[in-house]
């Protein structure tokens, strides 16, 4: 992952479409100094594991290992124009050869139903469920918490 892959991901996050979607995400979106900040504290975590996602030679999304509640979580984010291709599924599948870490947690709102088709796909099965109050949608979300085994 680079600086300038980066960049890209900002312009990725601003479609208010992908953010509704996605849930839980930054309060402002266009503010471009936090989003480079967060990504500055990300890189610089050694207990972080960040790829970068890319497609045709194109930068399209970024998935990530990071601690969250004490567990481990993935998180993964696909630019919108990219959706529908099994892109996201063929990065995670990757992404889970390269990190063994399991139990592995993901946490997906209750109505996306893209990541949780890509989720279940990739091995991982619901375990529980969660609400929380979402910045993409202004209000609370619930969301379903998966875990994916050895």
């Amino acid at each position: 992952m680079t600086e300038a892959d980066v960049l890209v991901f900002f312009e990725h996050q601003l479609d208010p479409d992908a953010n509704r979607m996605a849930a839980f995400v930054a309060a402002d979106p266009t503010d471009r100094a936090a989003f480079l900040v967060k990504w500055a504290r990300i890189l610089a975590d050694d207990s972080i594991v960040t790829k970068t996602v890319e497609f045709d030679g194109r930068v399209v999304g970024h998935i990530s290992r990071f601690t969250q509640f004490g567990e481990p979580e993935v998180t993964y984010w696909i630019d919108r124009e990219y959706w529908g291709l099994g892109l996201a599924t063929a990065a995670l599948t990757q992404f889970l050869k390269l990190d063994r870490t399991r139990p592995l947690y993901a946490r997906a709102a209750v109505d996306n139903l893209g990541s949780l088709r890509v989720l279940d796909k990739c091995g991982f099965v619901a375990v529980g469920e969660d609400v929380g109050y979402a910045e993409g949608r202004g209000e609370d979300v619930e969301e379903f918490i998966l875990r994916l085994d050895a």
